[in-house]
């Protein structure tokens, strides 16, 4: 197990901001919470973005994978073009392409890229935006356990 630190996070978030920010421009950005709220509120400072949005997925019950995936608590999206999807990381992927393939049903017009702290390399699909490759369990600062 790895543990990521605040201060790495610091760091990773400057970097994919200027990225997010030279290429793509995102009207929205849209964090799968849990795992994705604190990139999803960072990215949204750094980009000077308030078109902020939650959704929630559960495919994971601790470190357990479940075999469902519940997509919930969906934002209107009708508005924007060009949509930032935001999560702390695509391990299977499997949640992720079910979460695109959801926004698409429903917004077929929209143009959406994924950003991810940490990513697998086998993952059915990789984040346009990542930082760092996963090759082993990750705790996160913002995973406090009390």
């Amino acid at each position: 197990m790895i543990y990521y630190s605040y201060d790495e996070f610091a760091v990773d978030v400057k970097k994919m901001a200027k990225q997010i920010r030279d290429e793509f421009k995102p009207e929205a950005i849209l964090a799968i919470a849990r795992g994705g709220l604190t990139l999803g509120h960072s990215l949204a400072v750094a980009l000077e973005n308030r078109n902020l949005f939650s959704l929630n997925s559960i495919h994971y019950e601790g470190d357990k994978k479940l075999d469902t995936i519940e997509i919930f608590n969906v934002p209107e999206l009708g508005k924007f073009k060009k949509v930032l999807l935001v999560d702390d990381i695509i391990d299977s992927g499997e949640s992720m392409v079910e979460i695109k393939r959801e926004l698409l049903k429903r917004y077929p017009h929209l143009e959406l890229k994924i950003a991810t702290v940490f990513y697998k390399q086998k993952a059915l699909l990789l984040p346009e935006y990542r930082v760092k490759e996963a090759t082993e369990w990750v705790e996160f600062f913002w995973d406090v356990h009390i």
